[in-house]
């Protein structure tokens, strides 16, 4: 009996990660979110555009919120690393800001003019800032990570920070080196180095709670990184519960963090 081992198609291998066309009305809902945002953040001017780092996007937005001492949500945004930013994503502070919390909206520079080794460093950085500088800004409770896509990525890579309690990663990618062979490494241009000592699941499992969530609807490949990340930190003791979203894909599961009582909202509760 013959084994087929042809290469898997450069199409294929590129529709496994390929989230927006999956859901093309992805712009769309952005779009709307962008504007939403923009509200949100006039209403807290003299927090926004906090500079952590010398670099165009080393800024920071933050939302201190109404209960002293309150967890702060730390959220990075996704894009597959190279595209989003910062400023569209405030609404995605709604649902624990209705609890008191404070909300902290890091940017960081994109591929390719960043490296994954540089982004990482700058969430760090954005990190040491909030620990040395939030309380006079009104953020004064743990910080808990959290973060979506290339995000969730970014959110596991800071749970070992010291001023991190836990963290919540949403549809991550913990594995790099599928995405070397697809579109995306055309900006990522990933380095063997980089795949080693940048994916999560080849690090040793950090003892802090991790919540790890996706949508029931999702690319297989991203749902097969979050069942593969939670049952590594599983065999080694790591607390965190594995949260799948019924009916959500890529997209719309971010919606479980606007209101009080979604899914993604309760998840952050719990941690804290």
């Amino acid at each position: 009996m013959s084994i087929d081992v042809s290469p898997v198609p450069q199409d294929i291998r590129d529709a496994a990660y390929n989230n927006g066309q999956a859901v093309p009305g992805w712009v769309e809902k952005f779009a709307r979110w962008t504007e939403e945002s923009a509200a949100i953040r006039a209403r807290h001017g003299a927090t926004m555009d906090l500079a952590y780092g010398p670099r165009e996007r080393n800024r920071i937005d933050l939302f201190p919120g109404t209960v002293p001492g309150a967890p702060c949500l730390v959220y990075f945004h996704g894009g597959y690393w190279m595209r989003n930013s910062r400023e569209m994503f405030a609404v995605l502070g709604e649902g624990v800001a209705a609890h008191g919390w404070s909300i902290a909206i890091p940017g960081y520079t994109l591929a390719p003019e960043a490296s994954l080794a540089d982004i990482v460093a700058e969430c760090g950085a954005a990190l040491d800032w909030l620990a040395a500088n939030g309380a006079r800004h009104g953020v004064t409770g743990p910080l808990i990570v959290s973060g979506w896509s290339a995000g969730g990525h970014l959110a596991a890579m800071a749970l070992p920070h010291l001023a991190v309690k836990a963290g919540l990663a949403i549809s991550g990618i913990f594995e790099l080196a599928p995405l070397r062979d697809t579109y995306l490494d055309e900006k990522l241009k990933l380095t063997m180095t980089e795949i080693a000592d940048l994916s999560p699941l080849r690090r040793p499992p950090v003892m802090k709670p991790l919540a790890i969530t996706y949508g029931a609807l999702e690319l297989p490949a991203l749902v097969a990184n979050s069942h593969a990340m939670h049952a590594a930190r599983q065999r080694n003791g790591a607390a965190g519960p594995l949260l799948p979203v019924e009916g959500a894909d890529h997209f719309s599961i971010l919606d479980a963090m606007r209101t009080e009582d979604g899914a993604l909202t309760r998840a952050l509760l719990d941690l804290a």
